[in-house]
């Protein structure tokens, strides 16, 4: 737990020190190229890079000794992370209901801390790999054919999308269970995973460009934590401690509902923004 929660810091803490270089980097000309290459030399947006690889490490590292619903949850609560970063280093003013949500998420950890048991020792039925794979494709190719959809459900389609591709690797790290070079690649499980999140990447990038934030942003928390938790469940033998099955279902639900309500910090805050 101690792992998923240091990827929920990082990650979270990554997208304010991204924001505020990316702020930084705006005042020039250019494209979006251009704008790129100016963030590299803002030393927050470079940390913030750290940051990302530090915390999908942690998230492998969680993911191989904790069961897929817990780190599903704490993963979700990155956006807790935001907003009150956000409120520190960019003075991003939250709502009497947004300073709630985020203790609602601390309570839901909680409870799911409490609650937890070890990752499932089931390997899964020889089908599940190849599911994973044809998900993550069906992830990119909903990515690749976003302006074509309607508009009115794009950005909540694209989030969900985007949580798709997120819990394909979930699901894909604890189906690879070798490291050697041969075995591991003829496994679709790393081709699940290597396609799921880029594919979930760019669903989320069309999603956060062709619509509402918030919206994108709900539809990817409810997409990465709840098929991939009940995919650990059911075929890869994930469970709770003795007793406390209604403490994890508590704990689970509590922390995705705070992260919904969180769920506009899904973008980089704008240091303007006020309560909403």
């Amino acid at each position: 737990m101690v792992c998923a929660l240091g990827a929920a810091v990082c990650f979270g803490t990554a997208t304010v020190l991204q924001a505020m270089a990316a702020r930084a980097a705006s005042g020039g000309g250019g494209g979006e190229a251009a704008l790129l290459l100016r963030a590299l030399r803002q030393w927050r947006y470079l940390a913030g890079l750290g940051l990302d690889g530090l915390g999908f490490v942690f998230q492998i590292l969680a993911l191989r000794s904790l069961a897929i619903y817990a780190v599903g949850a704490a993963l979700a609560s990155s956006l807790a992370v935001t907003a009150v970063v956000a409120a520190r280093l960019l003075r991003v003013r939250l709502s009497r209901t947004e300073w709630t949500a985020v203790g609602v998420v601390c309570a839901g950890l909680a409870l799911l801390g409490l609650a937890a048991g070890p990752e499932g020792d089931e390997t899964g039925p020889g089908w599940l790999p190849w599911a994973m794979l044809g998900t993550a494709a069906a992830v990119l190719a909903l990515g690749l054919s976003g302006r074509w959809l309607p508009e009115r459900g794009r950005s909540p389609v694209l989030g969900l999308g985007a949580g798709f591709g997120f819990g394909v690797v979930e699901v894909a790290v604890r189906l690879i269970d070798t490291l050697s070079p041969g075995p591991l690649l003829t496994d679709p499980s790393l081709y699940a995973l290597l396609l799921g999140g880029g594919a979930a990447f760019l669903s989320l990038t069309s999603a956060l460009q062709r619509g509402s934030v918030t919206a994108a942003t709900a539809g990817m928390v409810i997409g990465e934590t709840v098929w991939p938790a009940v995919i650990g469940v059911v075929w890869l033998g994930d469970g709770t401690r003795e007793g406390w099955a209604w403490v994890a279902v508590l704990g689970f639900a509590v922390a995705v509902a705070g992260a919904l309500a969180l769920a506009r910090f899904g973008e980089a805050p704008d240091a303007g923004a006020g309560p909403r």
